[in-house]
């Protein structure tokens, strides 16, 4: 299995401006070279090198192998867009946007990512330093910093390139590594994941994970965009420059610690993780609109990945279930009626007259839906031998 590690560089105040000049030569190669495909129509890798390698060299000062990620990386964002206008992406043929991307270069911005490989980029793991590349020369005992388990991570499992990133005037590496998956053992139970808003993730047996405090920041970081925009001052946007990716990463780490603490309670009692499948929400819920803003500032997927790959590294047992009727569904007569969910957090069933947290509810459905979408996988189909 893949896992991306970030680390974070900690350059001199002379090594900076030397990183930052490195990201800005590449991604202006890049955005010549992005050109020369599109107008000769030339998207082989093989092709295009012949075209633009002595050009790229000689133009902007980048050595033989830079080049060649300069070329490799141009050529990665043109399969990117025609597998995206493949998938439908950019919208049905003849649309405005799908015909915007068709009629222009694929640009790069100046401080986009910059993919370097071995040649171009040594680590050396016990200095917690590494030694790469730059347009000024080769800038060795360049320190970073992760980690105790990250950089294990790194030492035994690296492989391929890594890319360099710039954010808010701080450099990052971003590396590959291919850890092995732990066996998955045979689950003793299941904990069914009740995803939500009000309560982002809630399993029987566990303390739900509520959403207020997630809630509660990004309330607080709309409030301030909305005053930042009215005020339109250049440092009222700089300051919302500044602060673009805050909300993202404070919902990144809410997801991660949630994901942690399902996995190892699935992992200390050796249950599997039944998910929601909650593919097309978005498409399929009709809210209003500031519920609108609600759904779609919600990380499902990020959470259900992070799910998927701690528990695939943890060798715990991750299937995915159909999330139809699970709210409205009494976990202990199986009795389906849409008035059983009296309330968010209420739940009451018609037949049997059974009182619970509606949310608790849900997680035992799922988790009967995920046994039984477990033992139905395990079983074989093959027709037995006469």
């Amino acid at each position: 299995m893949k896992i991306v590690m970030q680390v974070k560089l900690l350059p001199s105040p002379e090594q900076a401006p030397a990183l930052g000049a490195t990201l800005r030569a590449c991604n202006r190669a890049a955005d010549a070279v992005s050109v020369t495909a599109f107008e000769n129509r030339v998207f082989s890798r093989n092709d295009l090198q012949k075209l633009v390698y002595g050009a790229v060299k000689a133009e902007f000062g980048l050595s033989a192998q830079p080049a060649v990620r300069v070329v490799k990386k141009v050529v990665d964002a043109y399969a990117a867009l025609r597998a995206n206008i493949r998938a439908g992406n950019l919208g049905r043929p003849g649309s405005k946007r799908r015909a915007k991307a068709q009629s222009k270069p694929v640009s790069f911005r100046e401080n986009a990512a910059q993919p370097f490989d071995d040649r171009c980029l040594s680590w050396q793991y016990d200095a917690r330093a590494v030694s790469i590349w730059t347009t000024a020369g080769r800038m060795k005992n360049l320190a970073f910093a992760c980690s105790p388990e990250a950089l294990k991570t790194l030492r035994l499992y690296r492989k391929g390139e890594s890319d360099l990133v710039e954010r808010d005037g701080m450099f990052f590496l971003i590396a590959v590594c291919e850890v092995p998956a732990a066996p998955v053992a045979e689950p003793t139970g299941w904990l069914g994941v009740d995803l939500g808003i009000v309560n982002i993730a809630t399993v029987d047996g566990m303390k739900p994970m509520t959403g207020r405090g997630l809630n509660r920041h990004r309330k607080r970081q709309l409030d301030l965009r909305r005053k930042l925009q009215a005020k339109g001052t250049k440092s009222a946007k700089r300051l919302l420059k500044k602060r673009n990716r805050t909300e993202a990463r404070h919902a990144a780490n809410t997801n991660h610690i949630i994901a942690k603490t399902i996995v190892t309670e699935a992992e200390r009692t050796g249950k599997g993780i039944a998910l929601e499948d909650l593919s097309g929400i978005r498409d399929r819920a009709r809210l209003r609109k500031p519920q609108q803003v609600t759904l779609h500032s919600w990380a499902f997927h990020q959470l259900g990945s992070f799910l998927a790959y701690k528990a695939q590294r943890a060798g715990v047992a991750l299937v995915h279930v159909d999330p139809a009727y699970t709210s409205q569904t009494c976990a202990d007569c199986h009795h389906i009626d849409k008035r059983n969910r009296v309330s968010q957090a209420l739940f009451v069933c018609r037949s049997c007259g059974v009182v619970a947290h509606a949310d608790r509810n849900a997680s035992r459905n799922i988790a009967r839906k995920g046994e039984a979408a477990w033992r139905a996988g395990r079983e074989s189909r093959v027709p037995a031998t006469p």
